[in-house]
């Protein structure tokens, strides 16, 4: 049976979005295409009708999953972002959570065309409000800028940090709540949760 373009097209951002969360959960290295294409619900053979290479899928499923994070976090509340990013429930679902607290470490060890779709993700994350609202925190050298980037640094640490402890560690939670306190403090107008 003949697939039509649309289906195809269809499969493809499947896949895509299948590969993204994988990968968040398990780490570039750790999915395989075999087993991401079964995931995915499709043979390990049709792959290559959609990429040229893993790599090639790495840097397309990163870019949807850093879209997918600055489109989530638009119009919502700086304080109330943060107190979510910055919690229990976010930092034990990397499947469903931000790909550059799960895969920032990986990328920095893959092919430029994955380090290129992190760096659109983080200039696009620069570039949507949910930090301090300041239009100058795209142009680079702006003070707003600077600070939207050590904010953004902090919190990503942040869940990297804490995830890297056990998971019924004091020491996991208390490194959220620090930086929490810490950037909550900083923003303008956060209100008490």
């Amino acid at each position: 049976m003949k697939v039509t373009k649309a289906q195809a097209q269809a499969n493809r951002a499947h896949i895509v979005q299948t590969a993204s969360t994988l990968f968040r959960e398990r780490g570039y290295d750790g999915v395989g295409v075999a087993d991401l294409m079964a995931a995915a619900g499709f043979t390990h053979g049709g792959f290559y009708k959609h990429f040229g290479s893993k790599a090639d899928l790495m840097a397309e499923a990163a870019s949807c999953g850093l879209a997918g994070s600055a489109d989530a976090k638009t119009g919502v509340d700086p304080a109330d972002f943060i107190r979510h990013y910055l919690s229990r429930d976010h930092r034990d679902k990397p499947g469903e959570g931000c790909t550059m607290a799960a895969l920032c470490a990986d990328a920095a060890r893959q092919p430029e065309p994955v380090k290129a779709a992190f760096a659109a993700g983080i200039e696009h994350q620069l570039a949507t409000p949910a930090y301090p609202v300041d239009e100058s925190a795209a142009r680079p050298g702006s003070e707003a800028r600077a600070r939207r980037l050590a904010i953004m640094a902090q919190a990503i640490g942040a869940i990297v940090l804490s995830r890297s402890c056990p998971d019924d560690s004091p020491l996991a939670d208390e490194i959220l709540d620090a930086c929490r306190a810490d950037i909550l403090a900083r923003l303008p107008d956060a209100r008490p949760a």
